[in-house]
Order: structure tokens, then sequence, then C-alpha cells
């Protein structure tokens, strides 16, 4: 086959995976300089990139026949980039999906969105990395870290990724890494949508302060017979949060939870994000130059 015969199929089956997937993708319209995209994912719901949505109210909808309904946003999840929202009838084609660890290095895909007058767009490349589980700088949790070597441009944030067989292996975003364009998963986005649908945000456990590393004295090391060389030092305490609660004072530096030190704020991070709300934790501290043993139960992070 030629160079050209090559160049013309491929051209060809890019073309009528955009046709045929085009379908489900909307353009969404919330009050940003420039609208996201987004994704019917299931008859009625509506997927989309939660940084683009810049207001609660009056969001509208416009699909692949250029129709516009109005839409109620269902929840929000600002550490995935998710929203959901809910509209009426659209007469939108539903996505056809693939699991992304089907994806590899190198493949060819395509990213899809819609202008701002509601025209299908289209973003060539290939898939530039790929590992496991990542955790977002936000806290929230992808299945797997999908790197795109593409342009994603102004407003394809929220449209889909899909791959050589015309499915969606997941939705895009700039919204999460600072100039990379990354793909949510369809894992995540199913176990995120099904939650905000459920709840209107996602439970992620919080102690309710903020603290900063200082070193701990050798002379204090000896007294409590510690090793530690460093812990938090509580420099606020959320009034009614789970620390608060749990008898957490300004002023305490924290040594422990669970039986791990704590050197850096990123430790406490890391533990939460293995936590479920509710969870108790053991925590010791050094209160006044004297060990103390306290124990907090999680709370729901509060927000979105």
């Amino acid at each position: 086959m030629s160079n050209s015969s090559v160049m013309e199929t491929l051209s060809s089956e890019l073309a009528s995976i955009a046709e045929g997937t085009g379908g489900a993708v909307v353009g969404v319209h919330a009050g940003g300089r420039m609208p996201a995209s987004g994704i019917e994912w299931r008859e009625g719901i509506v997927v989309t990139a939660d940084h683009a949505i810049r207001r609660e109210a009056e969001i509208k909808v416009i699909g692949a026949e250029g129709k516009t309904v109005s839409a109620a946003l269902s929840g929000r999840d600002s550490s995935t980039d998710l929203a959901v929202l809910k509209i009426g009838e659209s007469g939108n084609a539903i996505a056809d999906f693939a699991e992304s660890t089907g994806l590899k290095l190198g493949q060819v895909v395509l990213a899809l969105g819609r202008s701002w007058r509601g025209n299908l767009v289209a973003s060539a490349g290939i898939i530039g990395g790929l590992s496991g589980e990542w955790r977002t700088p936000r806290g929230g949790l992808l299945d797997q870290h999908i790197r795109l070597d593409l342009s994603l441009y102004p407003g394809l944030s929220g449209g889909p990724l899909v791959n050589g067989q015309g499915k969606i292996v997941g939705i895009n975003t700039r919204g999460l890494a600072p100039g990379r364009a990354l793909t949510i998963p369809v894992l995540t986005v199913n176990r995120v949508v099904d939650e905000l649908l459920e709840k209107g945000h996602i439970a992620r456990p919080y102690l309710g302060l903020a603290m900063q590393p200082v070193a701990i004295p050798e002379t204090m090391r000896a007294k409590l017979k510690s090793t530690t060389n460093s812990g938090l030092l509580v420099v606020h305490v959320e009034s009614e949060g789970p620390a608060d609660k749990g008898s957490v004072l300004l002023g305490d530096v924290l040594t422990e939870i669970r039986g791990t030190a704590l050197e850096d704020v990123g430790a406490v991070q890391d533990l939460l994000a293995s936590a479920k709300v509710g969870d108790k934790v053991a925590i010791k501290a050094i209160r006044g130059g004297e060990p103390v043993q306290l124990s907090v139960n999680l709370g729901d992070r509060p927000g979105r």
C-alpha cells in the first residue's frame, strides 16, 4: 500500500470515528469565557470538566443537532475535575465506552469537543504516557494516569478521548496538571459519577488542621525517648472540626498518626488518602513538652 493510500485510509477512519462518536458530545455553557465540552454519559446525564463550571445556575448544554437545553448541576468534584449535569430529553446519542486499560503508548487517539456555536471539533495525537494509579494534586485518585500528546484546545476540556475503535476511553482535561493534557479514565468517571449522583459530592476524610513542619530538639527527643527528629506544629484548628472535637490544640506538635512518623504535611495527606470518613485515628503529640495520646474521628471534608 502506498503512503498516500495509508494516509487516505487513516484520514477516512478518523473522520468516520469523529462522525460516529460526535453524537454523544455536547457543548457546556456555564459562565466561562470559553464553553467546555461534555459527554452524554447516560440518558439525561452529562459529564464535563469541573474547572469549566463558573456558575452553578443557568447552565446550558448544546447537542449534536444544535438543540440547546437547560442543565442542573447534580454534583462536582474538583479533585478529579469532574462535574455531573442533569438534562431533560436531548435527542443526543449515548456514549459507547471501552476500558482505558487497553491503551498502549503511541496509539493514535482523537479528542473531540464542541465549539461555541455547537460545531463538532477534533484534535488528533497519540498516547504520550501511561502508568498506574495517580493521586492528583487535589487529592483525587485516577485509576490510570493517561498523558496525551495532542493539542487540547480551549473548550475541549470535558470532551472525550476516543480510541481507534471509535469508543470513548475517558474525559480530557487540562485542569489537573498545569501545562499537561490528561485523560480521566472511564473507570474513574463511572465511580465519581455514581457518588455525585447519590451524594452531590465525594466523601473525603479530613482532620480540620493547618500544620507546618518543625524540628524536635535533641533534649526533647531524649526526654520523650523518641528518635523522631521532626513533627508538625498545629497552627490552626478548625472550629467544630474533627481535630477540634478530638481535643487537638493550637500549638500541639503531632509526631505520629496511626503509627506513622510525621515529617511533612504530605505524610498526613498520604494517610488520609487511604482512610475513610468516620475512621478513628490514633495521634501522638507533644503538648507543653509532654507526650499526649489523642484520638480523632475523621470527618467528611466540606465543600467540593
